[in-house]
């Protein structure tokens, strides 16, 4: 193969990691949604999708650090390439995580439908949106190389963080007013957790993004970006 078409060849193959990494990207954050919905919408159908539906975020797992570990050893790829397919196998596990999340809120969603409602679901909505929002954006951020879209993503971390000890106060007043309410109010408080690790997961990726593009490791002095 002459120079030029293994150079095209290697972007190509690029090119079709980042696709798989979008699918599965999507996959989670559908997984993500529907376990949530299920909650809000007391439709235990929809939850019980969620925990049947791993085996598509499992394989494409396998897949995508299999692609990645052949760039690797074909290809030798140096600087920002060489920083891109690293990046996707981190990317990898956290998606892969972001899943077992989503499965993690569909069990707890289950426990708290054989309850009556503790309260209305306003902040764990919200919580799911943001969380939902980052990853797509950290996404986004890898495909496109920007690391302003990625900072966006880690300054939308805190907001999130709030969220969770908001929900957890609130929950807490419930339980010390009825105790009926402790099993199905400490769901959600998981619940708000498994979200709140969502976006920590988003996070992550966002900072392999500018780990990627720029060669700087964020991961420990944010305020630096």
């Amino acid at each position: 193969m002459t120079t030029e078409r293994h150079i095209r060849h290697f972007q190509e193959e690029l090119e079709q990691l980042k696709a798989r990494l979008l699918e599965m990207g999507g996959l989670a954050e559908d997984r993500l949604q529907l376990a949530v919905r299920g909650l809000v919408d007391r439709d235990l159908a929809l939850v019980e999708r969620v925990l049947v539906s791993d085996t598509a975020i499992n394989q494409l797992h396998i897949e995508i650090d299999d692609r990645c570990f052949k760039l690797l050893a074909l290809h030798q790829p140096m600087a920002v390439d060489l920083r891109a397919i690293v990046s996707a196998v981190k990317i990898n596990t956290d998606l892969e995580r972001v899943g077992d999340l989503a499965v993690n809120i569909a069990e707890a969603a289950g426990r708290y439908l054989e309850h009556p409602p503790v309260k209305e679901l306003i902040d764990i909505p919200r919580m799911a949106d943001i969380a939902q929002g980052m990853l797509r954006d950290a996404l986004d951020a890898y495909v496109r190389r920007d690391i302003a879209m990625a900072q966006d993503v880690l300054n939308r971390d805190d907001e999130l963080d709030l969220l969770k000890t908001t929900v957890f106060r609130e929950l807490l007043t419930h339980m010390f007013r009825d105790p009926s309410t402790i099993e199905p109010s400490l769901d959600l408080v998981l619940i708000s957790r498994h979200l709140e690790r969502v976006g920590d997961h988003a996070t992550n990726v966002a900072e392999d993004v500018i780990f990627m593009v720029s060669a700087k490791d964020v991961r420990h002095h944010i305020e630096d970006t």
